[in-house]
């Protein structure tokens, strides 16, 4: 017995190129994108805060430092681009 075969042969080069540049374009987005969300909860201290276990008392508690950390990590596609020139 034989296995199926494919028809198709994989994904084309344009289609490779066009996904290499939506997750380069995504990477620049999340790191201001996640700063924006940091601010805007300091700003509106809205009820998505509360939902965090620690509450407003902790030092790292809440959003607004996951939102910073989240920030930091995507930044390494600025860091890139920087780099790059």
């Amino acid at each position: 017995m034989t296995s199926p075969v494919s028809a198709t042969a994989g994904p084309s080069r344009n289609g490779m190129v066009a996904a290499r540049h939506l997750a380069r374009w995504l990477g620049l987005v999340a790191t201001p994108t996640f700063a924006i969300m940091a601010v805007l909860t300091v700003m509106l201290d809205g009820p998505a805060d509360m939902l965090c276990g620690s509450g407003h008392g902790a030092m790292l508690g809440g959003m607004v430092p996951m939102y910073l950390l989240m920030s930091a990590f995507h930044s390494a596609a600025w860091l890139r681009l920087i780099a790059e020139r």
